[in-house]
């Protein structure tokens, strides 16, 4: 197990013990698990549907990469799970597959901190990709963010052939993402731009904070932790991580939806960073987020599905889960006329029956080393420590799969709360 690149947070650095959040997450992830393509899936619905596992094979490879970047972390994998194999095959469909850009990052993130060689087709597409800068002018946010972590990751496990592209990806980042607000653009150019997201703010802090770190760049430290305290000052009373930003301003657009794998993923990740450079209230923001999926939210129920390890997706207007029109509407207006969204009752509030494995793989990925949150981490909500590891299911599993799917549907109808330890 490679040891952080943080050094100022408590990391189990090579622990066997997997505490009950990682078995939670494990245990979710065998019912994510296809075995057909030997990866993990796009969507298990929880709506009680026969077959919950929904395929969709770009977006399952680009999932299966985070879940193994997730799995760099713990401490003792399943039996029967190959991480090189699972890797290696997932890898290489990204040469036939039509994946964002941000897959190929993912790619090369995940190897580096699993030790893997890429393969060498893909490190074609890559190296083709950011030579030609021309083509960066098309780079979302969540591309530009992941590829710079990538290259960086890559460069500082030992292979120098990306070492070239930091810099450049980072001038390019410096120079079409930063706002005078402190949040991120999500589009280096045209009106799209202004409207970023909270993913937008995450996946270019990380790059910042890996770009910072490797070449000593205080520059790009400041501007990830600037970001950071931007975002701590935007959380919701509850610790809701606001969905959807106007960059320009610095306001929120609208909070909803509040999606559960910021407040137990992609935040953490983040605030992991920003409590090793010491940005104040970042622990304190971390904690609060989680809660929320523990269940101090506005419906007053955990976001988790226990007998099957895996969480609800999100927090939504209930009018708006099946289309994003009103939502997006509602946005252009407050952009222009310098409006913002705030929360709204909870009666007008519904959940998104599912989840997406990748959330488990950033659950794994922000807690399966720490040993300083146990709180969180070894809280009653994820089960008893005592609770054996999961293993990887089989083709044979799929009945005792739709016996827990059912039971979840009636659980998935009541209102509920969480003890705590």
């Amino acid at each position: 197990m490679k040891n952080s690149p943080i050094a100022g947070v408590t990391l189990m650095a090579g622990s066997s013990q997997n505490s009950t959040l990682v078995r939670y997450a494990l245990k979710g992830l065998e019912q994510c698990w296809l075995p057909e393509h030997g990866r993990w899936s796009h969507i298990y619905h929880l709506d009680g549907r026969l077959s919950p596992n929904e395929s969709l094979p770009y977006s399952d490879v680009f999932y299966t990469l985070n879940v193994l970047l997730g799995m760099s972390r713990i401490g003792e994998v399943p039996s029967g799970i190959n991480l090189s194999e699972v890797f290696y095959r997932s890898a290489v469909q990204l040469t036939a597959l039509p994946v964002p850009k941000y897959a190929l990052g993912m790619a090369l993130w995940a190897a580096a901190e699993l030790g893997f060689e890429m393969p060498e087709q893909v490190r074609r597409i890559v190296r083709a990709l950011l030579t030609d800068q021309a083509r960066w002018k098309t780079f979302r946010a969540q591309d530009l963010g992941m590829l710079l972590t990538g290259v960086v990751a890559q460069a500082r496990a030992g292979d120098r052939e990306w070492t070239r592209f930091a810099d450049p990806l980072y001038r390019f980042l410096e120079e079409r993402f930063r706002t005078g607000s402190e949040l991120f653009f999500d589009a280096p150019f045209g009106l799209r731009r202004r409207f970023a997201s909270f993913a937008t703010q995450v996946y270019l802090s990380i790059a910042c904070y890996h770009y910072g770190e490797y070449t000593g760049a205080s520059s790009a430290l400041a501007i990830a932790s600037a970001c950071v305290r931007k975002l701590i000052a935007l959380q919701g009373p509850q610790g809701e991580w606001p969905w959807f930003f106007d960059a320009a301003s610095g306001r929120v657009l609208d909070f909803y939806e509040v999606y559960s794998v910021h407040q137990y993923g992609m935040a953490p990740a983040l605030l992991e960073w920003a409590e090793h450079y010491q940005v104040p209230g970042a622990r304190n923001a971390l904690i609060k987020g989680f809660n929320w999926a523990l269940g101090d939210n506005q419906l007053g129920r955990s976001m988790l599905v226990p007998e099957l390890g895996l969480t609800i997706r999100s927090q939504s207007r209930k009018h708006e889960l099946t289309t994003k029109v009103p939502r997006m509407l509602r946005a252009i207006k407050n952009a222009y006329v310098g409006g913002e969204s705030g929360l709204i009752e909870s009666s007008g509030i519904g959940l998104r029956l599912e989840c997406r494995s990748y959330e488990l793989g950033w659950m794994l990925w922000s807690f399966a080393r720490r040993c300083d949150l146990r709180e969180l981490t070894y809280n009653s909500a994820f089960g008893n420590p005592d609770t054996a590891a999961t293993r990887v299911p089989s083709a044979s599993d799929s009945t005792r799969r739709l016996v827990g799917c059912a039971a979840t549907t009636a659980l998935l109808r009541l209102d509920g709360t969480v003890r705590r330890t």
